[in-house]
C-alpha cells in the first residue's frame, strides 16, 4: 500500500517538476532612461517577459559615483502582484525611490529577482 501512495504521489508531482520555472534570463529591461528636474528622478523603462509561462520580476537599479562605487541601491516589482503574460510587457518608473544627489554619474538597472504570483 506504501507503494502505491508513494507512487501516486510521485506521479502527481512530476507534471509541476516537468514546468521549468522562468528565471531573471527570461526578463529584459527595454528602453532604459533617466532624468533628474525639479528635485524628483526619473528612472523609466519597460519589463519584457521573454519566459513561456506567466511570472513576475522584480528590478534593481543601481546608482555609482564617477569612482564606479555604488552609492543607492533600490528594487521594485513593476507589476505589482500581477503576472506578466509571456511576450508582454510593462512600463516601469522607479525614480520616485531615489533622491537626487550630484554624485550620481551612472546607472544600471537589472533582473533582481522572479516569481508567480
Amino acid at each position: 500500500m506504501r507503494k502505491y501512495l508513494l507512487a501516486s504521489a510521485l506521479l502527481l508531482a512530476f507534471p509541476l517538476a516537468a514546468h521549468a520555472a522562468c528565471s531573471a534570463t527570461d526578463f529584459t529591461i527595454q528602453d532604459f532612461t533617466v532624468g533628474a528636474g525639479g528635485g524628483r528622478m526619473s528612472m523609466k523603462g519597460k519589463l519584457v517577459n521573454n519566459c513561456a509561462e506567466p511570472a513576475a520580476a522584480q528590478v534593481e537599479i543601481q546608482v555609482k559615483d564617477a569612482s564606479g562605487n555604488i552609492i543607492a541601491s533600490r528594487k521594485g516589482w513593476p507589476a505589482g502582484t500581477t503576472n506578466i503574460a509571456p511576450g508582454k510587457s510593462v512600463r516601469f518608473d522607479l525614480g520616485r525611490l531615489f533622491h537626487y544627489d550630484p554624485s550620481m554619474q551612472t546607472y544600471a538597472a537589472g533582473i533582481a529577482s522572479v516569481r508567480s504570483w
